[in-house]
């Protein structure tokens, strides 16, 4: 009987003793979670999952950021009846637009963060949002879009194993790695007492009144005075004349919303140096540019210099997506809104086209999409994937699509340019734009924009491996929130204000500048 206590004394003992190294060994491992490199690659932490996916607003910095919530869509806005005003601008500039500043990527996760350190980067959400919806655009032509395209989480292996940082490339030769294109969205605003470019009192025969402030009740107007400069580079100096000598015998066509509207008008009064131009012939028969029966304007206007045959046109196209009425001989039919498709104007058009400035984003909301009745269609038939036909995504896929497609006609015309214009930035403080939203700043938010990326994820995924260039105006825009019209109007009338329309002369002069100094 001793002999059994003894030899079971013994057994618990060892089993005592193992338990306590188990015990032992597990504690360290736990405390040292952090530290094991084991334990890391098998299992990482939340704060090393952070690391690799940092949030957006990291990403931004020296930007002002508007303090609404820049990927909610705007409510419902009045339009007027789809036949009349499908493809025309509305007169009221406040009920003009809605607003997505830069909407969520096709991908649910980290849609808006990048890893950069110090120009160093491993895979950022750009590459991932480029990659996931150009695979999307590849499969559109086919009936049915694989839900794994949508798939919202990466490989494990790629949480855990991200690709290692890009090196530059050495010099080969004589050019060095430095010799690199101009970064014209990074820079500062310098004050230049020789703006603005034209008068804010003059250019009525190209300038919308809404849209000159100089007209309205507003007293200050520092913000005329501000001049982007580059950091590493120079913007040509725009004159009417030198832009005429470099677009003879040629045309430009902007191809947009009403923000694409402004760059227009914009542009047209730094052409003539806002002068009345008795010369300048309106050719807007030749593009179809007519007002149709019962339409308040025609759907753009085309004007031609005769000294140097140069013709600037603009076209009203929201979406940049073709729409179709459903039926035609019906006054308030639904219309296809073909996602993969150009409008049948540029089209038709691009033959004649030298340069082209694309831009859309602010009528991407449902409320704009429920009142113009437009139907979302894919490869020619009604859209039946949920994914795609959530607004954001949508968005997305049109971009690209319509990026993709310019892209592969430039082979055809040598001599032609193409750029996608990324997106206006807008301004609403202490509420939405149907929610007492504000814009009443006086002075610019900052002076200086250091970033070596867009801000447009989406415009500059869309463009990225193409030969259409990205006219990146949004970072610079984004800290200049006393240029939009605000409250003042001509009518002085009371109520809703207008952060997202730009004042001219204004910010929109700058856009043009840039635009004269890539072509």
């Amino acid at each position: 009987m001793m002999k059994g206590y003894e030899r079971r004394k013994k057994q618990l003992s060892a089993l005592f003793i193992v338990s306590f190294v188990i015990i032992t060994i597990t504690t360290v491992h736990i405390y040292s979670w952090e530290k094991t490199p084991i334990f890391t690659t098998l299992f990482p932490s939340h704060a090393q999952i952070v690391q690799l996916f940092p949030a957006a607003d990291e990403n931004v910095k020296h930007v002002k950021q508007s303090k609404d919530n820049i990927r909610e869509g705007e409510g419902v806005v009045n339009v007027p009846s789809p036949s009349s005003s499908i493809e025309t601008p509305s007169f009221d500039a406040r009920e003009d637009e809605g607003v997505v500043n830069v909407p969520s990527p096709l991908i649910s996760i980290n849609s808006t963060s990048s890893d950069i350190r110090g120009g160093e980067y491993s895979r950022t959400a750009q590459e991932m949002l480029h990659e996931n919806t150009t695979q999307i655009v590849e499969k559109s032509t086919s009936t049915e879009i694989s839900e794994n395209h949508h798939d919202s989480k990466p490989p494990k292996q790629q949480l855990v194993k991200p690709m290692a940082p890009k090196k530059p490339d050495t010099a080969v030769g004589n050019v060095s790695f430095e010799n690199k294109a101009c970064n014209f969205g990074k820079g500062r605003w310098v004050t230049d007492q020789s703006r603005p470019l034209y008068s804010g009192f003059g250019c009525k025969q190209w300038l919308s009144g809404m849209w000159a402030c100089r007209l309205t009740q507003r007293t200050d107007f520092g913000y005329e005075k501000l001049k982007w400069q580059p950091k590493d580079c120079n913007l040509d100096d725009f004159t009417g004349p030198e832009f005429l000598k470099r677009m003879q015998d040629k045309t430009l066509a902007f191809i947009g919303d009403s923000i694409g509207r402004q760059q227009f008008q914009s542009l047209m009064c730094m052409v003539t140096g806002g002068e009345e131009r008795q010369d300048v012939e309106d050719v807007g028969k030749e593009y179809g540019l007519v007002k149709a029966r019962g339409s308040i304007r025609p759907d753009g206007w085309a004007y031609r210099f005769p000294i140097t045959n140069t013709t600037i046109l603009y076209y009203w196209s929201a979406s940049l997506c073709e729409l179709d009425p459903l039926d035609p001989i019906n006054g308030t039919t639904y219309f296809a809104m073909h996602l993969d498709r150009p409008p049948y104007f540029l089209q038709h058009y691009i033959s004649k086209f030298n340069v082209i400035v694309l831009n859309t984003g602010h009528h991407w909301n449902r409320g704009k999409v429920n009142a113009n009745r437009w139907v979302m269609y894919v490869n020619g038939k009604p859209n039946t994937n949920r994914k795609i036909a959530q607004i954001e995504n949508a968005k997305n896929l049109a971009i690209y699509s319509i990026v993709k497609w310019v892209n592969g006609e430039l082979p055809k015309y040598p001599g032609l340019k193409a750029f996608y214009r990324s997106i206006s930035p807008r301004h609403f403080f202490n509420g939405d734009w149907n929610s007492g939203g504000t814009c009443d700043s006086t002075a610019p938010g900052s002076l200086e924009v250091d970033q070596d990326y867009s801000s447009d994820l989406i415009g500059s995924g869309a463009v990225k491996g193409t030969d259409v260039k990205l006219l990146d105006i949004t970072a610079l825009s984004q800290v200049r929130d006393e240029g939009h019209i605000s409250r003042y109007s001509i009518r002085a009338t009371p109520g809703v204000q207008d952060c997202l329309h730009w004042c001219l002369p204004g910010i929109p002069d700058t856009w043009n500048e840039l635009l004269f100094s890539q072509i």
